[in-house]
This record gives structure tokens, C-alpha cells and sequence, in this order.
């Protein structure tokens, strides 16, 4: 298999692949067999390090050092990231996977020049930073002539789903054969065969385990407790070795465990420090259990672990106490800070600020999960307990962060034991609140925020505000999966009791909240002047964090208003400002909005792309969004299929994630599939279900329409009224023309007679002022139905041909079949499709790369987006070529349907 990968990425291919196995199996030396058979190739080697998992980026650097020179070539956003990661630069918090696809160029700019070959051992000890961009760059790797060997002895789940290599033991023949090598004198056979058993043909438990022991071990009764591990049996053989060493050699074995860095000068001045003189190293050194030259390197990681194990907790606080010492303050002040901290035993307020410093300088660079270690640290070192409370509390927020949940939860509670302050009781509740959400949404979430937010009230005014707001938006988000008393109308009833603004300026934050709660205490129409004097004012005054963080409410609130216009700008405006801050966790939600205002506009080729990308980036990252914007594009394709799997998918996701939201937009889209293939019946069921949560009136923006076609296409008229009246109350006090014109078309549906006909002129010229041409088009379509049934063929013939055309150059396949159907029954033809074949052989990678490719943007900008690298996209863009019979990128613009207008 490997002899296989070496070919591929010769060949040109891109190749990952994870070697794992238990410790000691051979996979060290399988990469050293792939590094001696690369011959040509530019070999970059890299290693996790135990002591060193709390250190953010250092297994990175270690491999990337190499290709560092070539930092230059890479877009500004990733070298930057990068620069800051690396600690080469100062800056803000690098996203990781800006990070990522920084590493992903460095790689493929190198294999440029030849075959690149990168191998990885012991990524279970890499820090968790690495360890997830390495992860993240062996899914994006393509046709850069890489491969990426990463050796571990688990496949976790940031490593699941890549090719992988299963190393197992050797089979009692090779046993035996490699056992014989080692052993100098006859043994018992009875002893021979048990050794081959209990190591279970591991071999370098074969090789190790007979070092040390005595003839009389080995001749005879030699066996392996059957309650000792594999690892703790190879350590104790390594121990054994160790502790025949003289005792200055042992202790500088234990200095040099103890700090991996594997530098020779620190390690020797922290040895004079204890009086360790420099002959120590050579009983180490002849007894092969360690390397001393530039680099300071142990036989294997386990030799390192069994010095550092066999130490007594004294001996150890005084080695690191040695090296803190050694450690230069200016130049690595973290590691310094980490050295202090093992050494000491109690509590120490000193050395608990300088560790905070580091946990902020670790922050700073990205590296959240040492952060949380610092953090955590620091929490145990402190004494004081209100000073002990504020960093407990400190490190479970940074822990969630991290992803540490089980942590998080044991430090608070221990900042429970702590006497808390009003707002230190309030932070605790937002750290449970941010937890529940993030293992339970909806049901745990909104209360816990109320009451975070009630207790910050006296204390902070303006973060109980914004805090009451995020308990509504959780209860919304929640809709009707939330717990008992955490329904939405309960939470907006709870947070009419949040301070008013602290100062005679009303900001936009204070105006969402306040429009927010009129409208579900006192009526829709009630909340509708703050709502808009919010939008209209939205950014000014706000950081582009704190904008951030509103911009999905904002946008939302433009779908509850009928503001087409407002919906576009904002959500063009959120991912915008996500992309500029990288902000990945945001990205798919606003990716999501803008794809629903695309498919609304018509441009489903363009909601598709985003729908990827945001895909992309829920791979890149394991975020939990429902797949909304696939379903939405399945469902105005009138791909029956697709809808009914994705349907399935996202039920099961929102609902064991208490997302209730989740189950109007699954139903929605189930709903207009329907409407789309003539299925009424499964369209009324479906939007019935998807209206179903009265206590919230946005959820009858999309679904409410699908109920009245399929009311009035069943002649069950009298299952839509309700709904209807809830559903005009809404749109005569909105009054947009977005609002009005699916109002009108919906009186027409449910009106007998001559009457609807001038309803569907008013729902065809308030639509046409908007920018969603989509929902024009099938105003057009019902139009032309509802002509033709009333036997006026000619101005049925008109109004399907017009609905035809538009849905056809959208793509809704479903709806304008549906318009062809009644366009041949008045009496009418359509012109045959042009010849689109070219661009139907195009995958949806190279329909996305080829749109944006048209629309200006760079081969980086393009990987960027995509998560790949920049050779896979010119890869991917020389098929399109071929595909489109095109030679260059300007020509795009003719080769490709232009939704671009919408």
C-alpha cells in the first residue's frame, strides 16, 4: 500500500493516509520505509510530543518549518494567520482553518518543484491545534503531487473518513524469527512461547521486553502480569534500563523528558543548575536509549515516558523548577510559565498571573486548547477564592471554546464552591447556558440566559439587554422543541423586565430587543417601528464584532418584515463581514440566509454554490447546521430524491438537537416539492406540519403560502383559513409589496369566482417591484391555471408561457414542467430548450469554480472559499475548459447561464 502511494504522488496525485496502530507496532519504521524509498522526493518530517500537546501550533511549526521561505507566496489573509500563529507576527486570534489552507498552499506551492512527502508520527500527541489543521488539510489535498502519512495509534474523529492503514501484530512465525534475534542464549520454550502470546507479536515489545532481564528470568516463570497494558509492560522494560543508569545520567535523561523541545543548550544549562555535569550523557548514550548531537532525541517516545513516569513527584518539581530557570523569560515566556507551574505543589498567586498571561498570548495566536490548559492551571494554583472563582469561570468558558465540555463542567463546579459576586452567578449561568446549547439546543438554553440576564441586570445593564435578546433568540431558535417554560412567548414575557438603556442613546441592539418582544407580547404589528428603525440604522455605531454577532438576527428580522431589500443587503453584508473576519463558525449561517435570498431571486446556481461552500466548511470544522441550504435548492429544483433523503437527515438532526426551527424548514421545503410536482395532497400535510407553531408568526413566512395552494388545488379551503388570518395580519401591516403580492396571490388561491382575477394582477405587480422573481414566476404559473380553467386560453396561453420561460432559465424543473403541462392543455407550445449539454456535464465543483472563476475571482480567492487548494482549482478549471470547448477565463461569461442579475 505504501509502495502504491509513493507511485501516486509521483504520478501526480495527492495521496493521505493514516497508519494506525497499538504502541510499538512498527509504524515509526514504516514511515522511515516511506521516507527512504521516496527517492527524489522533498521529505518533511514532523512528531507529536507529549509534553508539548498544550503548546498551539508547535507540531505545525515543526513540519512547516522547512517551507517557511515560501510564506510570501500565499494570499495576505492565510500568510498573516500563519505569521501570528507561528509567533513570527503579532495580530488577532488566526482562525485555525485560515491556518489550514495556509499550510495547504505552503504544500502545494513546494510539490511544485517535485514530489512532496510529509510524514507525521504520533499524532495522538500532537496539540490539538495541529492535530485538527493537519486533519483538515488530508481532506483537501487533490492533484499537488503531496502525500500525508500521519501515524497514531487510534482513528479519532478528526482523522475519520481518510484512507487508512490498520498495523497489527506479527503473526507467531515473524514473532518468533524477530524475538531470535535479541535473545543471546538458549530459553525455554515454554517462555519463548509466552512472550510471542502476551506481546501479541508487537515488535518492539519483542525487542524490548528481554533487554535487562536475567538469564535466570529468561530461562525460566518469566510473564507478563495479565493486568498490565502492552504500553505499561514496553514502559517498565524502558524503566528498568533507565534505573540501572548512574544516577547523574538518569537525572539528565529525566531533564531532558521532562522539557521535549530537544534542545541541547537548555537542557545542559538546566543540568548545571542540579549539578549535572556533561559526562552524564555517555552511560545514556552508549545504553542506546538516547541521542545527544544538535538535537536531543530518545530511542523511542515510550523511553521518554518511562523516565519521566519512573521519577518521583518531588524529583519532578525540582527538574522543572531547573529548566524554568534554564528557560529564557523574553524569548519563550510560555514555556517558562509551564516549567513554574509543575513546579510547585500547592498554590502560588506568581506564578498563577504569569500563566494567565500566557493563557492570553496562547489565545491570541488560536490556540484555545492551551489556553484552557493554562487556564485550568491557573485556576489550581490560585488561593484566594474570588480570584480562584474569576478564573475557574475564565477557564470553563475558554474549555467550551476548546471543545473540553467534561472540563468546563468540573470547573464550574469548582467556582461553585466559591463565594460569586452578582455578576460572577450571571457569568456561570451564561457558561451553563452556552453549554446546554451546545449539547441540548433549545431545551435547556433560553432559561438559563433569562436568568443570566435577570442577575446581570443591577450589575450591567447593557450586557443584561443584550443577554435577554440572545434568551429569545435561543427560544426561536428553539421554536417548539424547546423545554417547559422556555417556549418562545414565555421567554419574551420573562425579559419585558430587562433594564432600560443605560443612557439617552437607543442602539441598534436595544431597538431589536424591544421590537422583538412588542411583536410577540403585544402583536405583530406592535413591534413593527423599533424593527425597522433597527434595520435602518444597523452598523452604525457597532464594531464589526459586535455587528457580527447581531447580523443574523438582523437579517432573520428581514424575512419577518418582508423586506426583500433590507434581506438582500444584509445577508450579502453577513457574508461578507464573516469571510473578512474568517469567521467559520458564522460563515454557514450566513451563507445559508444569502442562499435562501438567491433561490428566492432565482439564482439557484448561485444559492447551490453557497449551499457547497457551506457544506465545505461544516466538513472542515464538524459544525452542526442542518443541511438548510441543500434542502432548500433540492426542493426549488423539484428534485424528489434529494428532498425526500435530506427531509429524513435534517428531522433526525434538529430534533435530537432541539432545533425546532429546523422542523418548519424540513416541512417547508417537503411542502413546496409538492406544490412543484403536482402532489397536493403531500404539499397540504406537509405545510399543515410546517404552520403548525403558532407561537411564533415567523414561522408561516414560507410555509404558509404552500398551505394555501394546496388548500385550494385540494378544495380544502377551510384547512387554510386559520392560518390565513395569522398569516394577513402579518402582511397587511407589513405593507411591502413582498408582503402584499404573496398576500394577494394567496386571496386569489382561497377566492371563487371573477374576483381572484384582479387579485392576481394586484399579487403580479407588487411582485414585480421586488427582487423575487421566483415567487413572480409562480404567480404567473397560478395565474395562468386559473385562466385557463375560466376557458380564457388566450391570456392563459400568455401568462404560462411568460411563467415557463422564467422558470425554466431558473432551474425550478418541477414548477416549469408543471407550466409546460398546462401551456399544452390551452392549446399552446414552448420552444425547445437550447442545447445545454456542455454545461450539464459539469460536477457541482466545477459548476462552483467555474462561477466564480466568471465573476473575477483569483485561483487563491476561489481555494479559499472552497477549502482546497489553488492547483486543485486550476486542476478543475482546465476540465472546464475542455468541457465548455472555452481557452480562457473571459470566456466564461458566455459559456456559463447568467443568473447573475438576480
Amino acid at each position: 500500500m505504501l509502495d502504491q502511494l509513493i507511485g501516486a504522488v509521483r504520478a501526480g496525485e495527492s495521496r493521505p493516509l493514516v497508519v494506525h496502530g497499538e504502541p510499538g507496532v512498527g509504524k515509526t519504521a514504516l514511515l522511515d520505509y516511506v521516507g527512504v524509498q521516496a527517492l527524489g522526493y522533498h521529505v518533511l518530517r514532523g512528531s507529536g510530543v507529549q509534553s508539548e500537546m498544550e503548546l498551539p501550533f508547535a507540531g505545525l511549526h515543526q513540519l512547516c518549518a522547512p517551507l517557511l521561505a515560501g510564506l510570501d507566496m500565499l494570499p495576505q489573509p492565510q500568510r498573516e494567520a500563519l505569521r501570528t500563529a507561528f509567533g513570527m507576527s503579532a495580530g488577532i486570534t488566526p482562525d485555525r482553518f485560515l491556518v489550514g489552507l495556509a499550510v495547504l498552499g505552503l504544500l502545494s506551492d513546494a510539490a511544485q518543484e517535485r514530489p512532496l512527502m510529509c510524514l507525521v508520527d504520533d499524532y495522538q500527541w500532537l496539540d490539538r491545534t495541529s492535530a485538527q489543521v493537519l486533519a483538515f488539510v488530508a481532506r483537501r489535498l487533490g492533484t499537488e503531487a503531496v502525500g500525508l502519512i500521519v501515524a497514531t495509534r487510534v482513528v479519532d474523529g478528526d482523522l475519520g473518513g481518510l484512507p487508512a492503514l490498520e498495523v497489527g501484530g506479527l503473526r507467531p512465525a515473524d514473532a518468533g524469527a524477530l524475538l531470535d534475534t535479541v535473545l543471546v542464549r538458549p530459553v525455554d520454550a515454554q517462555v519463548r512461547d509466552r512472550i510471542i502470546a502476551e506481546t501479541r507479536g508487537n515488535p518492539l515489545a519483542l525487542l524490548e521486553l528481554p533487554r535487562g532481564l536475567t538469564p535466570a528470568e529468561l530461562a525460566g516463570g518469566f510473564g507478563l502480569p495479565g493486568a498490565v497494558t502492552l504500553s505499561s509492560s514496553i514502559e517498565g522494560s524502558f524503566a528498568r534500563e533507565v534505573g540501572a543508569l548512574p544516577d547523574p545520567s538518569r537525572r539528565l535523561l529525566l531533564v531532558a523528558a521532562a522539557d521535549p523541545s530537544g534542545d541541547p543548550a537548555l537542557v545542559w544549562r538546566a543540568a548545571a543548575l542540579l549539578g549535572i555535569g556533561p559526562d552524564a550523557g555517555v552511560p545514556a548514550a552508549e545504553a542506546g536509549l538516547v541521542e545527544l548531537g544538535v538535537r536531543i532525541r530518545f530511542r523511542h517516545p515510550l523511553t521518554r515516558s518511562a523516565v519521566y513516569r519512573s521519577a518521583s513527584p518531588e524529583e519532578r518539581r525540582q527538574i522543572h523548577r531547573a529548566l524554568a530557570e534554564a528557560t529564557d523569560s523574553q524569548s519563550d515566556p510560555d514555556r517558562r510559565a509551564w516549567h513554574r507551574a509543575q513546579a510547585v505543589s500547592g498554590t502560588d498567586e506568581e506564578v498563577a498571573a504569569e500563566l494567565e498571561h500566557s493563557a492570553n498570548r496562547a489565545r491570541a495566536r488560536g490556540g484555545l486548547a492551551a489556553a484552557a490548559a493554562f487556564l485550568l492551571r491557573t485556576a489550581t494554583l490560585t488561593l484566594d477564592p474570588a480570584k480562584r472563582a474569576a478564573r475557574a469561570l475564565a477557564a470553563a468558558e475558554t474549555h467550551i471554546h476548546a471543545g473540553a465540555l467534561d472540563t468546563a463542567h468540573d470547573l464550574l463546579a469548582m467556582a461553585d464552591t466559591e463565594p460569586l459576586d452578582d455578576r460572577q452567578r450571571a457569568q456561570a449561568d451564561m457558561i451553563r447556558a452556552q453549554l446546554a446549547f451546545v449539547t441540548n439546543r433549545g431545551s435547556d438554553a433560553p432559561p438559563l440566559l433569562l436568568k443570566a440576564a435577570t442577575r446581570l441586570g443591577p450589575v450591567d445593564p447593557g450586557l443584561s439587554r443584550a443577554t435577554h435578546l440572545d434568551a429569545v433568540c435561543a427560544a426561536i431558535f428553539a421554536g417548539r422543541l424547546a423545554g417547559e417554560g422556555a417556549g418562545v412567548l414565555e421567554i419574551a414575557r420573562a425579559a419585558r423586565a430587562a433594564p432600560p438603556p443605560s443612557d439617552d442613546e437607543t442602539r441598534v441592539p436595544d431597538l431589536l430587543l424591544d421590537g422583538t418582544l412588542a411583536s410577540y407580547t403585544h402583536g405583530y404589528a406592535a413591534g413593527l417601528p423599533s424593527l425597522r428603525a433597527a434595520l435602518a440604522g444597523f452598523g452604525t455605531g457597532m464594531s464589526a464584532e459586535e455587528e457580527l454577532h447581531w447580523l443574523f438576527l438582523a437579517t432573520t428580522t428581514t424575512l419577518r418584515l418582508w423586506d426583500d431589500g433590507r434581506w438582500d443587503t444584509l445577508s450579502a453584508r453577513h457574508v461578507q463581514l464573516a469571510r473578512e473576519l474568517g469567521s467559520l463558525t458564522e460563515l454557514p449561517l450566513a451563507l445559508t440566509t444569502r442562499g435562501y435570498m438567491l433561490l428566492f431571486a432565482g439564482d439557484l446556481d448561485g444559492a447551490t454554490a453557497l449551499a457547497g461552500e457551506a457544506q465545505a466548511i461544516g466538513d472542515a470544522t464538524g459544525a452542526t447546521l442542518a443541511p438548510y441550504g441543500a434542502l432548500g435548492v433540492a426542493a426549488f429544483r423539484g428534485d424528489a430524491a434529494a428532498v425526500s433523503d435530506l427531509h429524513e437527515a435534517a428531522l433526525r438532526d434538529v430534533t435530537r438537537r432541539g432545533e425546532g426551527v429546523g422542523i418548519t424548514f424540513a416541512e417547508w421545503a417537503r411542502a413546496l416539492l409538492g406544490n412543484g410536482l403536482g402532489h397536493y395532497d403531500d404539499a397540504l400535510s406537509a405545510a399543515q406540519r410546517g404552520t403548525a407553531y403558532a407561537p411564533d408568526p415567523g414561522s408561516l413566512i414560507f410555509p404558509a403560502v404552500e398551505l394555501f395552494e394546496a388548500a385550494a388545488r385540494t378544495d380544502q379551503v377551510g384547512a387554510a383559513s386559520e392560518v390565513f388570518d395569522r398569516f394577513t395580519e402579518m402582511t397587511t401591516a407589513s405593507g411591502t409589496d413582498w408582503a402584499l403580492g404573496l398576500q394577494a396571490r394567496s386571496q386569489a388561491l382561497l377566492t371563487v369566482g371573477d374576483a381572484a382575477d384582479g387579485l392576481y394582477r394586484d399579487a403580479i405587480a407588487h411582485l414585480g417591484r421586488t427582487r423575487l422573481r421566483a415567487e413572480l414566476a409562480r404567480t404567473h404559473l397560478l395565474y395562468g391555471e386559473w385562466l385557463r380553467r375560466m376557458r380564457r386560453h388566450n391570456a392563459a396561453r400568455e401568462q404560462l408561457r411568460t411563467a415557463h420561460t422564467m422558470l425554466e432559465s431558473m432551474g425550478m424543473t418541477a414548477f416549469a414542467e408543471r407550466a409546460n403541462r398546462e401551456l399544452r392543455a390551452a392549446g399552446g407550445a414552448v420552444r425547445k430548450r437550447t442545447d445545454a449539454s456542455r454545461y450539464d456535464e459539469l460536477t457541482a465543483q466545477e459548476t462552483q469554480i467555474a462561477r466564480m472563476a466568471r465573476d473575477g475571482l483569483s485561483n487563491p480567492e476561489i481555494a479559499s472559499r472552497l477549502f482546497i487548494s489553488a492547483h486543485t482549482v486550476q486542476y478543475h478549471l482546465r476540465k472546464v475548459f475542455t468541457k465548455l470547448g472555452v481557452t480562457s477565463r473571459s470566456q466564461l461569461d458566455r459559456a456559463l447561464p447568467d443568473s447573475r442579475g438576480a
